[in-house]
């Protein structure tokens, strides 16, 4: 059976992956390239996820493409807007047709003889191969087929309706019903809001607190700017102001944790104005342990105020025919019982990886810059910031991945691989505690202790080593046993 070659072949058809093959269209442009997504549709997360009021948990200044304004007037996208800006991406930048939807990936074996990465593919129930030199994964980091459920205790007693977001039934209504909200995150402060709207009433139940602020929805300054400036001058404008302030306020947080505590706790105290217990709001942990969440215009805040909504701090016992029974010995009554618990991590959308015949075990190895992998050749992975918006360091991997490529081209080289020469230590590549996180640290590739294995979580170090540092830099290997490396080549390459 023959087997399709192209160049370049992109995993994933969302956010990043339209992203990648829009940088590979403009910087390498010589190259053959197909998006293999394994969904009906293109935007990933912003076309699975129908659940209420689904929007970006940060601004779309900087969850926006760097080489595509975000124009809405919104700094707070909801999902449909989201995913027809990814959609003008896709069509702008003429890459829509490069799209095989249907095209699942179960496996890659790569070939240290051909140079070529063999990929199993199972298209609308039929199996087929296609053939690349450079791999490029952007299937995020969450399984698409489930999120994460505990095992409630009788929760097949409960005569209710059971959902998680993931899953949100299409036409759902909740209209005047009792839903109880179980989680804390950034799903259950999107939904506790939108479902007060119309049910009888919305309680989140959160086992412990977390830190919320209220951001504002529209970004009054680009609003004034667009009457005076082009609009790419006024994207850029926020986007440096709000990456200086995430940056800014991250190391703040980490820093200075008490004074933070102190501060977000003072401003939701503002926000609540007495209608609902501060210890609802207090978390155990310090700021930026987890990841903070957003709300649009106090809009959580708004609902509590009004008595449409109220928060519970509590752990569950189990459940009953009507709803939920706490370990404090109370009952929340329920039609609707919505689990805001999370998601199931899932590197690389659970494919199979060989090379030269053995299995090789992603989550096992070390990242290069956050990039590529530790003896794994001509794959890269698309993977965003924890204390940031994802598509900020997502624009960067793919701009360092067309550097490499076109560095390959230029000495004729068919193969790269990041070889461990300074005997460093692997430390956990994530620091945060968030649940979804710890449940999963064992599936998630490791940082090494010293530089280029380090990640920095900061994009201004990370535009300047991946847009600036040497490619050849005496760890990425070039070519297979390749025992007298070319020279280093000048800083800036």
């Amino acid at each position: 059976m023959n087997s399709e070659y192209q160049d370049i072949i992109i995993i994933g058809a969302g956010l990043s992956g339209i992203g990648a093959a829009s940088h590979f269209s403009k910087k390498c442009p010589g190259k053959s390239l197909a998006i293999l997504e394994s969904r009906d549709n293109m935007g990933g997360t912003w076309d699975l996820f129908k659940y209420p009021g689904i929007r970006s948990d940060s601004d779309m200044f900087t969850l926006g493409y760097n080489f595509k304004p975000w124009n809405n007037k919104d700094a707070i996208g909801d999902g449909a807007a989201i995913l027809s800006y990814i959609k003008e991406a896709a069509s702008e930048q003429k890459i829509a047709d490069k799209i095989r939807y249907q095209h699942k990936v179960t496996s890659i074996e790569w070939s240290s003889e051909s140079a070529t990465w063999t990929l199993q593919v199972e298209e609308a129930g039929k199996r087929k191969t296609m053939v690349c030199n450079f791999l490029m994964s952007c299937t995020g980091y969450y399984n698409y087929e489930s999120g994460y459920t505990p095992n409630f205790k009788g929760r097949d007693d409960f005569n209710g309706q059971f959902i998680h977001p993931q899953q949100w039934p299409e036409n759902l209504d909740y209209t005047d019903k009792k839903v109880v909200v179980i989680g804390s995150g950034a799903t259950a402060v999107t939904l506790l809001p939108e479902l007060a709207k119309k049910a009888q009433s919305v309680t989140m139940l959160q086992r412990s607190p977390t830190y919320i602020a209220s951001v504002p929805k529209v970004d009054a300054l680009s609003v004034t700017l667009r009457k005076f400036l082009p609009k790419s001058w006024v994207y850029r404008i926020a986007r440096m102001r709000k990456v200086s302030f995430t940056i800014f306020f991250y190391n703040f947080c980490k820093k200075y944790p008490d004074k933070a505590r102190r501060m977000l706790v003072g401003m939701v105290k503002k926000q609540l104005a007495g209608s609902t217990d501060l210890k609802h709001f207090k978390p155990k942990y310090a700021p930026w342990d987890e990841r903070l969440c957003a709300v649009p215009n106090g809009d959580l805040f708004a609902s509590l105020r009004e008595g449409t909504a109220k928060v519970v701090t509590d752990t569950i016992s189990h459940f009953n025919e009507t709803g939920i029974v706490l370990d404090s010995g109370d009952t929340l009554a329920a039609d609707i019982i919505v689990s805001a618990t999370g998601l199931k991590l899932q590197l690389m959308g659970g494919i199979k990886v060989t090379v030269d015949g053995q299995p090789f075990k992603v989550a096992d190895s070390t990242v290069y810059r956050g990039v590529l992998f530790e003896n794994l050749p001509n794959l890269g992975v698309v993977s965003g910031y924890t204390n940031a918006s994802w598509t900020l360091k997502a624009d960067l991997v793919s701009e360092y991945v067309c550097r490499l490529i076109n560095y390959m081209d230029k000495k004729n080289v068919k193969k790269c691989m990041p070889i461990n020469t300074s005997g460093f230590s692997q430390v956990a590549s994530i620091d945060m505690k968030s649940g979804y996180l710890q449940r999963s640290l064992d599936q998630i590739p490791k940082q090494g202790s010293v530089f280029p294995w380090k990640l920095h979580q900061n994009y201004l170090r990370d535009m300047i080593m991946l847009r600036f540092s040497r490619i050849n830099d005496g760890v990425l290997q070039f070519d297979k046993n390749k025992e007298s490396p070319e020279p280093l080549e000048p800083l800036m390459s």
